[in-house]
Protein backbone atom coordinates (compact mmCIF):
# COMPACT_ATOMS: atom_id res chain seq x y z
CA UNK A 1 0.00 0.00 0.00
CA UNK A 2 2.00 2.98 -1.24
CA UNK A 3 0.66 6.41 -0.94
CA UNK A 4 0.08 6.80 -4.65
CA UNK A 5 -2.60 4.30 -4.67
CA UNK A 6 -6.58 4.90 -3.92
CA UNK A 7 -6.42 3.34 -0.29
CA UNK A 8 -7.08 4.96 3.14
CA UNK A 9 -3.22 5.33 3.50
CA UNK A 10 -3.48 6.91 7.31
CA UNK A 11 -5.86 4.38 9.15
CA UNK A 12 -3.92 1.43 7.43
CA UNK A 13 -0.74 2.78 8.74
CA UNK A 14 -2.05 3.00 12.11
CA UNK A 15 -3.84 -0.60 11.87
CA UNK A 16 -0.26 -1.47 11.08
CA UNK A 17 1.23 -0.43 14.74
CA UNK A 18 -1.16 -2.64 16.30
CA UNK A 19 -0.74 -6.01 13.96
CA UNK A 20 2.70 -8.18 14.50
CA UNK A 21 4.65 -8.86 11.22
CA UNK A 22 3.95 -11.38 9.01
CA UNK A 23 6.17 -14.47 8.91
CA UNK A 24 6.59 -13.91 4.83
CA UNK A 25 8.54 -10.85 5.62
CA UNK A 26 11.41 -11.01 7.88
CA UNK A 27 14.77 -9.04 9.11
CA UNK A 28 16.29 -7.59 11.80
CA UNK A 29 14.36 -6.74 14.88
CA UNK A 30 16.94 -3.78 15.70
CA UNK A 31 20.10 -2.53 14.25
CA UNK A 32 22.73 0.37 16.00
CA UNK A 33 24.86 2.75 13.98
CA UNK A 34 27.15 5.49 14.69
CA UNK A 35 26.57 9.35 13.91
CA UNK A 36 28.35 10.64 10.57
CA UNK A 37 28.39 6.24 9.79
CA UNK A 38 26.49 4.28 7.69
CA UNK A 39 24.18 1.16 7.93
CA UNK A 40 22.26 -1.50 5.88
CA UNK A 41 18.86 -3.35 6.43
CA UNK A 42 18.06 -6.51 4.81
CA UNK A 43 14.57 -7.46 4.63
CA UNK A 44 13.48 -11.00 3.58
CA UNK A 45 10.35 -12.15 1.89
CA UNK A 46 8.91 -15.06 -0.17
CA UNK A 47 8.72 -16.05 -3.51
CA UNK A 48 5.49 -15.15 -4.37
CA UNK A 49 5.95 -10.88 -3.34
CA UNK A 50 8.98 -11.34 -6.41
CA UNK A 51 7.03 -8.33 -8.19
CA UNK A 52 5.70 -6.39 -5.88
CA UNK A 53 6.94 -2.99 -4.67
CA UNK A 54 8.98 -2.49 -1.75
CA UNK A 55 9.11 0.50 0.74
CA UNK A 56 11.00 0.96 3.91
CA UNK A 57 9.75 4.13 5.78
CA UNK A 58 9.22 5.39 9.98
CA UNK A 59 7.10 4.77 11.45
CA UNK A 60 4.06 5.92 11.31
CA UNK A 61 4.75 5.69 7.59
CA UNK A 62 3.20 8.97 7.21
CA UNK A 63 6.23 10.55 4.61
CA UNK A 64 9.44 9.89 3.46
CA UNK A 65 8.88 6.47 2.04
CA UNK A 66 11.16 5.32 0.01
CA UNK A 67 9.63 2.47 -2.54
CA UNK A 68 11.50 0.24 -5.25
CA UNK A 69 11.02 0.81 -8.97
CA UNK A 70 12.18 -2.42 -10.71
CA UNK A 71 14.42 -5.69 -9.60
CA UNK A 72 18.08 -4.81 -9.03
CA UNK A 73 17.41 -0.46 -9.17
CA UNK A 74 18.50 1.47 -6.32
CA UNK A 75 16.10 4.19 -5.39
CA UNK A 76 16.94 6.75 -3.71
CA UNK A 77 15.41 9.74 -1.37
CA UNK A 78 18.10 11.90 0.47
CA UNK A 79 20.19 9.78 2.47
CA UNK A 80 17.87 6.51 1.91
CA UNK A 81 18.42 4.04 -0.33
CA UNK A 82 16.79 0.94 -1.45
CA UNK A 83 17.55 -1.95 -3.48
CA UNK A 84 15.10 -4.99 -4.17
CA UNK A 85 16.83 -8.70 -4.90
CA UNK A 86 14.46 -10.94 -6.67
CA UNK A 87 17.08 -13.54 -7.06
CA UNK A 88 17.84 -14.22 -3.26
CA UNK A 89 14.58 -12.55 -2.25
CA UNK A 90 15.63 -9.99 -0.18
CA UNK A 91 15.68 -6.23 -0.31
CA UNK A 92 18.46 -3.61 1.35
CA UNK A 93 17.79 -0.22 2.60
CA UNK A 94 20.94 1.68 3.37
CA UNK A 95 21.10 4.69 5.66
CA UNK A 96 23.83 7.18 5.20
CA UNK A 97 25.58 9.87 7.25
CA UNK A 98 23.50 8.93 10.24
CA UNK A 99 22.25 11.86 12.56
CA UNK A 100 21.22 11.26 15.96
CA UNK A 101 18.06 12.60 14.71
CA UNK A 102 17.62 8.92 13.06
CA UNK A 103 16.59 7.11 15.83
CA UNK A 104 13.10 5.52 16.06
CA UNK A 105 11.13 2.67 15.00
CA UNK A 106 11.04 1.94 11.06
CA UNK A 107 9.14 -0.44 8.50
CA UNK A 108 10.14 -2.75 5.84
CA UNK A 109 7.17 -3.47 4.10
CA UNK A 110 5.50 -5.14 0.71
CA UNK A 111 2.66 -3.09 -0.90
CA UNK A 112 0.10 -5.84 -1.18
CA UNK A 113 -2.76 -3.82 -2.69
CA UNK A 114 -2.73 -6.06 -6.11
CA UNK A 115 -3.22 -9.28 -3.52
CA UNK A 116 -6.80 -8.90 -2.99
CA UNK A 117 -6.34 -12.03 -0.43
CA UNK A 118 -4.14 -9.28 1.70
CA UNK A 119 -6.23 -7.01 3.32
CA UNK A 120 -3.21 -4.76 4.70
CA UNK A 121 0.29 -4.43 3.73
CA UNK A 122 3.24 -7.19 4.65
CA UNK A 123 5.57 -4.65 6.89
CA UNK A 124 7.93 -5.63 9.63
CA UNK A 125 9.48 -3.32 12.77
CA UNK A 126 13.03 -2.51 12.82
CA UNK A 127 14.20 -0.30 15.77
CA UNK A 128 17.49 1.86 14.54
CA UNK A 129 19.32 3.47 17.19
CA UNK A 130 22.16 5.86 16.72
CA UNK A 131 24.85 6.76 18.74
CA UNK A 132 27.80 9.13 19.37
CA UNK A 133 31.02 8.26 17.49
CA UNK A 134 34.41 8.23 18.28
CA UNK A 135 35.39 11.94 19.56
CA UNK A 136 39.42 11.86 18.51
CA UNK A 137 41.00 15.08 20.94
CA UNK A 138 43.44 16.92 19.67
CA UNK A 139 46.60 17.85 21.84
CA UNK A 140 46.14 21.34 23.30
CA UNK A 141 49.20 23.64 21.30
CA UNK A 142 49.71 25.97 25.16
CA UNK A 143 50.09 22.69 26.63
CA UNK A 144 52.56 21.59 24.19
CA UNK A 145 54.06 24.94 24.34
CA UNK A 146 54.59 24.91 28.08
CA UNK A 147 56.45 21.94 27.34
CA UNK A 148 58.69 22.69 25.21
CA UNK A 149 59.85 26.09 27.10
CA UNK A 150 60.15 23.62 30.57
CA UNK A 151 62.71 21.88 28.33
CA UNK A 152 65.63 24.10 28.24
CA UNK A 153 65.15 23.99 31.84
CA UNK A 154 65.63 20.62 32.82
CA UNK A 155 69.10 20.62 30.34
CA UNK A 156 70.21 22.82 32.67
CA UNK A 157 69.43 20.85 35.95
CA UNK A 158 73.07 20.45 37.95
CA UNK A 159 72.93 16.66 36.68
CA UNK A 160 72.75 17.30 33.24
CA UNK A 161 76.04 19.96 33.29
CA UNK A 162 79.34 19.13 32.04
CA UNK A 163 81.01 20.48 35.64
CA UNK A 164 78.77 18.45 37.52
CA UNK A 165 81.12 14.85 36.37
CA UNK A 166 83.81 14.85 38.84
CA UNK A 167 85.20 11.29 37.70
CA UNK A 168 84.92 12.37 34.08
CA UNK A 169 86.90 15.39 35.08
CA UNK A 170 89.28 13.35 37.25
CA UNK A 171 90.16 11.08 34.36
CA UNK A 172 90.34 13.23 31.76
CA UNK A 173 93.50 14.88 34.02
CA UNK A 174 95.17 11.93 34.91
CA UNK A 175 95.29 11.02 31.25
CA UNK A 176 97.14 14.61 30.66
CA UNK A 177 99.56 13.86 33.82
CA UNK A 178 100.27 10.52 32.37
CA UNK A 179 101.24 11.61 29.14
CA UNK A 180 103.09 14.41 30.23
CA UNK A 181 105.31 12.18 32.43
CA UNK A 182 105.84 10.13 30.14
CA UNK A 183 107.68 12.98 27.50
CA UNK A 184 109.13 13.83 30.97
CA UNK A 185 110.61 10.25 31.14
CA UNK A 186 111.48 10.27 27.58
CA UNK A 187 113.51 13.92 27.67
CA UNK A 188 114.78 12.35 30.82
CA UNK A 189 116.70 9.53 28.40
CA UNK A 190 117.70 11.36 26.38
CA UNK A 191 119.47 13.81 28.20
CA UNK A 192 121.12 11.83 30.82
CA UNK A 193 122.51 8.85 29.06
CA UNK A 194 124.87 10.33 26.90
CA UNK A 195 125.97 12.08 29.95
CA UNK A 196 126.65 9.79 31.96
CA UNK A 197 128.54 7.77 28.79
CA UNK A 198 130.87 10.63 28.28
CA UNK A 199 131.65 10.55 32.28
CA UNK A 200 132.49 6.87 32.02
CA UNK A 201 134.91 7.14 29.20
CA UNK A 202 136.88 9.82 31.06
CA UNK A 203 137.34 7.91 34.22
CA UNK A 204 138.13 4.90 31.81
Amino acid sequence: MTPGDGRLWLPAALLLLQVPGCSCLSGPTSVTGTVGGSLSVQCQYEEEFTENVKYWCKSPCLGDIVVTKEADIEVRSGRVSIRDHPANLTFTVTLENLTESDTGTYRCGIDTSLLPEYLLDLNFRVVLSVTPGLHWTLPDPTQKTATSQESPSSRQHPGSSPRSHPIEDQASKGEERSLLSSIYFQLLVFLEVPLVLSMLSAVL
